[in-house]
């Protein structure tokens, strides 16, 4: 239950521009959030929608912490 609150928490606070990992491992980058639960994601070939729950806070994570350590 722990990890279903953080990753609700995760949805809640993300923001446009935010890089992110679906849990399907699509990375791209978050155009714009809609009240119906769903993302517009701006990946290499192009922009799809997705919802919110598919993002994966675990990876979404990983990859932020690797983008922060190679700057």
């Amino acid at each position: 239950m722990q990890k279903q609150k953080k990753e609700k928490k995760y949805i809640a606070e993300i923001k446009a521009g935010s890089k992110v990992v679906t849990k399907s491992g699509m990375h791209g980058k978050i155009l714009s959030l809609n009240d119906d639960g769903t993302c517009i994601i701006e990946t290499g070939a192009g922009k799809v929608k997705f919802e919110t729950s598919a993002l994966s806070m675990e990876m979404s994570q990983k990859l932020s912490e690797n983008t922060l350590i190679k700057k």
